[in-house]
């Protein structure tokens, strides 16, 4: 979807979310939620792991905790966030197409964010890894987590950029919430968890369809749908 090279620029900069867009995190999270409800006996299931995809630390230690885990919130997001960073820390499992995308986005200059409702603690070694972003925006450095549009403004403001004109990539329904009410344009790449169509969303079956040319695309006011062979 080449883009006329003579036109100016559109796009102002590129927002990412992490866990479940930018790298396969959610069997971690999943594995980990696993591990800690069968300490206590409490039963859980893939549908359960996934209802939580994209939600806040504390709403998802909430809703363990409502469940049986007999642990405080805080507790609970402590051990949930360690044994996820632990194995992020051994091999970054990066998304299809996702190290491709920030290579080729850098490369043009466009601004990048990483927008993510995970804890600072486990988002700076895959921020190191990754090669550094222009703004990180975390769970708990936010008084409205995702779904709020605190996250995607906060990174458009700390890339002194108008929302208006930045593509955000998400995966979730809290996520892909946030980022359509900061004004973000957005782009949901299909995931564990069913994002419902919304107007102005575009989708994507995976990063290995989305280039330059489709975010600046996207950042122009299309409404994109592209499988993983279109």
């Amino acid at each position: 979807m080449p883009t006329d090279p003579h036109e100016p620029r559109t796009l102002a900069a590129v927002l990412f979310d992490m866990d479940g867009t930018l790298i396969d995190s959610e069997p971690l999270w999943m594995a980990a939620e696993m591990a800690l409800t069968g300490r206590f006996g409490v039963p859980w299931t893939a549908a359960d792991a996934a209802a939580m995809v994209g939600s806040s630390m504390t709403t998802s230690a909430g809703i363990l905790q409502a469940h049986g885990v007999d642990l405080p919130v805080p507790q609970i997001v402590d051990e949930l966030t360690a044994h996820v960073a632990a194995a992020v820390a051994q091999e970054v499992p990066w998304q299809p197409g996702a190290r491709e995308l920030l290579t080729e986005v850098r490369a043009a200059g466009v601004p990048v964010a990483l927008v993510t409702s995970s804890y600072r603690v486990l988002a700076e070694p895959f921020v190191r890894a990754a090669g550094g972003f222009d703004a990180v925006v975390v769970g708990d450095e936010v008084a409205r987590p995702k779904p709020d549009p605190e996250p995607y403004l906060a990174a458009a403001r700390a890339l002194d950029v108008p929302v208006q004109r930045c593509v955000a990539l998400e995966d979730s329904r809290s996520g892909t919430a946030s980022a359509l009410a900061s004004g973000a344009r957005t782009v949901v790449v299909e995931g564990v968890q069913p994002v419902e169509d919304r107007p102005g969303l575009s989708r994507v079956s995976t990063l290995r369809r989305v280039s330059l040319a489709v975010l600046e695309q996207v950042a122009r006011g299309r409404t994109l749908t592209l499988d993983a062979t279109a």
